[in-house]
């Protein structure tokens, strides 16, 4: 009884530390950031981003995955490359081979190199390309971070949540950088755009009981139990794949989650009420995931002197 009050008690105190900082935090940072020092900024970023949509419409999930993983650090160290002093962490587990992005990125940094040198951080385009990039909900960017100086594969590897997690690590991964499991599940609502590859569900629709047989079926085809088709993709929301809405939900009370990890918000837990609420309200998942995004986004920024503004995304000055 005794050990339980404790761990409550460790719990709050967390989750309270968490909440001043991002109260602290979120006050260094603003949204009219470059109103005077780059105005165009934001003009530059969707203008860039919508550029690379035309060419390849799944790069809207790309760059918010990228974010997404940027952001348990939410400093750009993400985007570095390999140096002779660490290693980055393109190459960690969550990351290698999956994430793409990083060109478009680089190529919105040039353009804001031109017209405001050494004001528009990595980090901030990041943050406002990946807002840009849903379609859907909107919220005002606050801005302002800095960039790292340096990454860390250990910290991807072991702070990034599975998809072969079960609910409780899960909230327990999203609670060790103090969201909630509601902001949680409304975060995994990304999910209803983009595509994973056949390596991460294969073992979902082979071995699981908790998927729908015709949708379980449907899959095979391009995954086969071999390892051959590893790198074949399939949408995480086969309902409307490109549409940024709350069909992810009504898959998962379908048992039709694509990933492990997916259809665990569904499964008879805690978050089964959760699940249902955004299955049945639109509005309701928006404004909860504009509000856990930009959470998400002011999770330990560098501000102030700490870090720097990278001339170049993938190296420090």
């Amino acid at each position: 009884m005794q050990g339980g009050m404790m761990n409550r008690v460790r719990q709050y105190l967390l989750c309270f530390s968490i909440l001043i900082l991002f109260s602290i935090t979120t006050a260094q940072l603003s949204t009219n950031y470059y109103a005077k020092s780059c105005p165009t900024a934001l003009f530059t970023i969707k203008t860039g981003l919508l550029k690379a949509l035309a060419k390849d419409r799944r790069m809207a999930p790309s760059i918010l995955r990228l974010h997404f993983h940027d952001c348990f650090g939410c400093d750009a160290s993400v985007l570095l490359d390999d140096t002779s002093s660490f290693t980055g962490e393109k190459t960690a587990s969550p990351n290698r081979n999956s994430l793409r992005g990083f060109d478009v990125i680089d190529s919105i940094k040039s353009q804001l190199e031109t017209s405001c040198p050494g004001v528009v951080s990595c980090a901030d385009i990041l943050a406002v390309a990946a807002r840009d990039s849903v379609g859907g909900p909107f919220w005002a960017a606050q801005l302002g971070r800095r960039d790292s100086t340096t990454a860390s594969i250990d910290s991807a590897n072991s702070d990034i949540p599975s998809p072969a997690m079960d609910l409780a690590d899960l909230i327990s991964a999203f609670s060790n950088k103090g969201f909630s499991s509601k902001e949680m599940v409304a975060l995994s609502g990304a999910h209803t755009i983009g595509q994973a590859r056949c390596t991460v569900f294969r073992r979902r629709i082979y071995n699981e009981s908790n998927i729908l047989d015709s949708f379980a079926t449907s899959l095979k085809s391009n995954c086969r139990s071999t390892d051959d088709d590893d790198e074949n993709l399939s949408p995480l929301d086969a309902f409307t794949p490109i549409s940024f809405d709350n069909a992810y939900f009504k898959n998962l009370i379908n048992n039709k989650g694509l990933l492990h990890s997916d259809q665990q918000l569904f499964s008879g837990a805690s978050t089964d009420s959760q699940v249902t609420t955004y299955g049945n309200n639109p509005p309701s998942f928006f404004a909860d995931f504009a509000a856990a995004m930009l959470k998400m986004g002011s999770i330990s920024p560098l501000t102030g002197s700490s870090g720097q503004i990278r001339n170049n995304c993938r190296s420090i000055n």
